[in-house]
């Protein structure tokens, strides 16, 4: 771990050992908040995002600040262990394809509106959930794009898992949105001196807008995780259908939420970017990148980093950077060698490539004091949304 200190007293924790200069500098912007506790800490995945570094964690007292949280947000990771050992290749082909007639990857959206599946709410008052809400009952069930993936996966406990990534989908990036420019408004009525950026523009706590927030935000929260079982079971009917297998375990994780939870005796508002709880023994998901190893984690409950660890491998490299520079006929060998169906089908899927991330193994190493590896996962077959 690295230690960063600050002019105004505050520390920067870093268990990435090579941050990015961007993401070092982000860290230093937040130092300056008056709201931000002591210390900022930087996961391994660590790199720059907007506003605050992606793989950060900040404890606010008193205020909310909606880019600490994310335009995904509820982001975040479901992994179901099943209770077979093997998969036939064109058993597993033939689950690929269903599960690609089934899920809507990208832009697309169900047909059909799934209310069922959606977490219950009365939108009465609520300033953007009332508006969006008929468009999500479209979304809920669908994977989305970017670095969003399905994956069938073999893990060392010899049992065949599947992995997803996805998040709130519009609803959630709606949110966030409407929000931050409420809260850049707002700073700028209130001359706020808000350093570095006013992309770390807050709303207080006790204020209406900061309620409002709030609520939107843990209802879009709700929304990720149905997403996430929704397709869940699309996954298992289709699993089961093809080789009439059960699942064991089910995990089902956020990595991009502010919570109020209690560090050293004191309520703060735990704002997590692309971090993963991993409070004393609870169990957390760690994905690599596409090709690469994932794991299944228990937390060691490390209050340093206000419990909290990786959420993933972490980017080394922006989306259009990796389509420039990366080789598709590299990565396409590196995933074929190790028998994977993989998701690149041309040079623009380059930006999810395993090159375009950082070495998941590098990343394990540098967070032991954060969790403990449970179960080790290869990927056998991916899908890209």
């Amino acid at each position: 771990m690295r230690v960063y200190n600050c002019e105004n007293g505050k520390t920067i924790l870093s268990w990435c050992e090579n941050p990015e200069e961007s993401a070092i500098e982000q860290a230093f912007n937040l130092s300056t908040l008056p709201f931000v506790d002591n210390p900022i800490c930087l996961m391994p995945d660590t790199h720059f995002g907007y506003g605050m570094p992606i793989g950060g964690v900040i404890a606010c007292d008193g205020s909310i600040v909606p880019n600490a949280v994310g335009v995904d947000i509820g982001c975040g990771m479901l992994a179901c262990k099943t209770d077979i050992n093997y998969l036939e290749t064109d058993v597993l082909k033939s689950i690929l394809g269903e599960i690609r007639k089934k899920i809507p990857v990208g832009f697309s959206h169900h047909q059909k509106a799934n209310v069922e599946m959606m977490p219950k709410i009365d939108v009465g008052d609520r300033k953007v959930i009332g508006i969006e809400y008929e468009s999500a009952t479209h979304q809920v069930g669908t994977l989305g794009g970017g670095n969003h993936f399905i994956e069938i996966q073999k893990g060392i406990d010899n049992h065949i898992w599947f992995m997803l990534h996805s998040g709130s989908r519009n609803i959630g990036l709606k949110v966030a949105k409407y929000y931050n420019d409420i809260a850049k408004e707002l700073n700028e009525k209130w001359h706020s001196v808000v350093t570095g950026s006013v992309d770390l523009a807050f709303l207080p706590i006790d204020s209406k807008e900061g309620k409002e927030y709030i609520s939107e935000m843990e209802y879009c929260l709700d929304f990720a995780q149905a997403n996430r079982n929704f397709m869940s079971e699309i996954i298992m009917g289709i699993m089961y259908e093809k080789t009439g297998c059960g699942f064991i375990e089910t995990h089902n994780i956020h990595h991009n939420y502010a919570a109020l939870e209690n560090h050293n005796g004191k309520n703060r508002w735990i704002h997590r970017k692309g971090a993963t709880s991993a409070r004393l023994g609870e169990i957390g998901i760690i994905p690599g990148s596409q090709g690469t190893s994932s794991y299944i984690v228990r937390g060691l409950g490390n209050e340093k980093s206000y419990t909290s660890c990786s959420h993933g491998a972490g980017r080394r490299m922006g989306r259009k950077q990796a389509v420039r520079e990366l080789s598709l006929e590299n990565e396409t060998k590196k995933m074929e060698e190790k028998g994977i169906l993989h998701a690149l089908r041309g040079k623009e899927d380059l930006d999810e490539a395993a090159g375009a991330y950082k070495d998941i193994d590098v990343v394990m190493s540098e967070q032991k004091d954060l969790v403990e590896i449970v179960v080790k996962l290869e990927p056998l077959a991916v899908v890209k949304g």
